[in-house]
């Protein structure tokens, strides 16, 4: 394990120096090309300006890295240390140990639905219940669900048919009937790490936090796409969502793992209806609420994720309107910063990511692609280029270590700045102008593939 561990770190090492080196020669080549290149910006007022204001947004993006980086290693120097200064549980603290209900919403699941349920019957806890709520499928989820709780014996599992009335509903009814103190709130397409339900309750001894965000990973990595995500997972949410947690306000509590204390979520109206991001809704309503909400990276929810670019368009189509929706219903704390606290910090970084940073990103790939073939100096679109992947590789070579995973996903933040990304910001722009537009949009279902 050691040596798997260096052998680790070496390889970050190594690909982030090779990109620090590259990006110096490419400084130099600018350098060389000297004032004739440059003087395309001062000629032209329009060009002169998009570019000062992607050499700023550029200076954000470094800052929005550097203190994500920073914070993130703090999380993760404090969490260790508490982790291990921390006794194994007797047998005396398992048995007074609080009671958790595990809320599995289920709309057309069948491929996975089995699986899902007996990877929770094993996980390592003392006082747990399942509740599985079938949301009017169509398939066979409510009988294979059935199969599975008269199979168990000793973890409780319930099977709750109810009408179709979305995943907000759904988790609603689950809240209403769950008996635990705690609920964790999870997809039908979600596989947990044994250690989960343990790894999250020991945060709420701390009587200020309202919630606990897991770690999401993917577990489907056999395409380019897939891998790519699995990259973008590690580097994108887990790095920022650790960073988050350092200052208890984590943004978005993911679908696939969000424990909550039952009455929170009580006091909080459960799901609302109204927009296409019902976690990052309802996590807004806990922060506004006053709610700490941590992050635990132990706790790990391996999910599925579209190995097809349509199915993936979808997803990023409907998160970014989801998104943008749940930061209308809270923005009069956009507005009031003495009023709205951390609150107000946290919905203009919010803002960033889902609008600035796609807008941005398209429009810089277009200006220096247009300088570069117009104007001859196409040393410009490598350079942009190569200083976003060396902030991407920095980002992926930290998480890697972090997280213990596979160095060969370090290679593939290369694919994820040379192509992905820009295919994704594509579709978050139009779904921006779109929410901005006020379009109709349906819910749409990512194709399961049975990968759990």
């Amino acid at each position: 394990m050691a040596l798997t561990r260096t052998w680790r770190v070496l390889i970050a090492v190594g690909a982030v120096l090779f990109l620090v080196a590259l990006l110096a020669a490419t400084y130099g080549k600018i350098l060389q090309l000297g004032s004739g290149a440059l003087r395309v910006f001062l000629e032209n007022w329009i060009l002169g300006a998009v570019g000062l204001y992607l050499m700023v947004f550029l200076a954000i993006l470094v800052l929005r890295y550097a203190f994500l980086l920073l914070y993130s290693f703090m999380e993760h120097i404090e969490y260790t240390l508490s982790d291990r200064t921390a006794p194994p549980p007797t047998q005396q603290q398992d048995n007074q140990l609080p009671m958790i209900s595990l809320v599995v919403p289920a709309y057309n699941e069948g491929l996975v639905i089995q699986p899902a349920i007996r990877s929770l019957l094993s996980l390592d806890y003392p006082n747990y219940e399942i509740l599985v709520v079938n949301d009017g499928s169509t398939d066979d989820t409510y009988e294979k669900a059935l199969v599975v709780a008269r199979e168990s014996t000793n973890v409780p599992v319930r099977v709750i048919n109810k009408r179709n009335g979305g995943k907000s509903d759904a988790l609603n009814t689950g809240m209403t009937q769950a008996r635990g103190e705690f609920i964790l709130n999870m997809d039908g397409d979600t596989k947990l790490s044994p250690n989960s339900l343990r790894a999250c309750i020991r945060h709420f001894d701390n009587p200020r936090i309202g919630a606990v965000a897991g770690n999401v990973k993917v577990i489907n990595r056999e395409s380019l796409w897939a891998k790519i995500q699995a990259v973008e997972y590690i580097e994108g949410l887990a790095m920022a969502r650790k960073a988050q947690s350092y200052l208890r306000s984590v943004v978005i509590i993911p679908g696939p793992l969000g424990m909550f204390r039952k009455t929170v979520l009580q006091q909080a109206g459960g799901y609302d209806h109204d927009t296409f991001a019902e976690d990052a809704d309802l996590t807004l309503k806990l922060l506004m609420r006053g709610w700490q909400i941590a992050y635990e990276p132990a706790a790990v929810a391996w999910v599925e994720t579209p190995s097809r670019l349509l199915d993936l368009l979808k997803q990023r189509y409907r998160w970014t309107r989801g998104i943008l929706q749940a930061i209308r219903k809270h923005a009069s704390a956009l507005w009031r910063p003495r009023k709205g606290g951390v609150n107000f910090f946290i919905l203009w970084y919010m803002l960033f990511e889902g609008i600035l940073w796609p807008f941005s990103t398209v429009l810089g790939s277009l200006f220096f692609a247009y300088v570069g073939l117009y104007y001859g100096v196409a040393t410009f679109i490598f350079f942009w280029w190569l200083q976003l992947t060396l902030l991407d590789v920095i980002a992926a070579a930290y998480c890697v270590i972090v997280e213990e995973e596979d160095p060969s996903l370090i290679g593939y933040s290369i694919y994820f700045r040379l192509f992905y990304i820009v295919i994704v910001d594509v579709a978050k722009v139009f779904a921006t102008i779109e929410e901005w537009r006020g379009t109709s949009m349906t819910w749409g279902k990512l194709q399961r593939e049975g990968k759990l």
